[in-house]
C-alpha cells in the first residue's frame, strides 16, 4: 500500500503534500498564537491543518521507510547510504515535531474556540509553545527536504 502506485514510489508522490502542509500549519499556528483577534477567522483552517498535516507526514514517513528498504535491497552503499540514513533521521524527527505541533495546536484551539478567554499566563504559555514547535517543525521539514534532495541529486557528494 505504501510502497508503489503503478511502479512509482508512493514516497515521491506524497512527500510534496508534507512540504506544503508543514509550513502552512507552522504559519497558521504562529498567526493563531500571536494575533488573537484573527483566531475566529482562521480557526477552522488551522484545525484542519493540525489534523491533516501529521497524517500526511505519517504517510510520507511510512512510504519513505518502504522506499528505503527497496533502495537498500538494491545495494546502495557508502556515502549515498549515509545521506539516505541522514534523510531518514530528519524525516523521523519531522514527523514527531509536526505531531507535537498538531496536538498542541488542537488543544489551544479547543481552549480558545468561540472567543473563549484563557488566563493570560495559560494563553501566553500555549502561544510560546506553539511558536517554538512551529519553528522546530519548519526547520526539520527544511532539513528533511534538503537531505532528500542530496540523496536524489548528489548521492555521492
Amino acid at each position: 500500500m505504501f510502497d508503489q502506485i503503478h511502479g512509482l514510489p508512493v514516497h515521491a508522490l506524497v512527500l510534496h503534500a508534507a512540504v506544503v502542509f508543514v509550513p502552512l500549519l507552522a504559519l497558521g499556528a504562529i498567526v493563531y498564537a500571536v494575533v488573537p483577534r484573527w483566531r475566529p477567522r482562521i480557526n477552522w483552517a488551522v484545525a484542519i491543518l493540525a489534523v491533516i498535516t501529521p497524517i500526511t507526514c505519517l504517510v510520507t514517513r511510512v512510504s519513505g521507510e518502504k522506499l528505503y528498504d527497496r533502495t537498500v535491497k538494491l545495494g546502495i552503499k557508502g556515502k549515498a547510504l549515509q545521506h539516505l540514513n541522514d534523510h531518514m533521521g530528519f524525516g523521523n524527527r519531522t514527523f514527531w515535531w509536526v505531531l507535537a505541533l498538531g496536538v498542541v495546536t488542537l488543544v489551544m484551539l479547543v481552549l480558545t474556540w468561540n472567543s473563549r478567554k484563557l488566563p493570560l499566563v495559560a494563553s501566553a504559555a500555549g502561544s510560546v509553545v506553539m511558536v517554538v514547535l512551529a519553528v522546530i517543525a519548519g526547520y526539520y521539514v527544511y532539513r528533511t527536504g534538503d537531505s532528500g534532495a542530496t540523496v536524489v541529486w548528489n548521492p555521492q557528494g
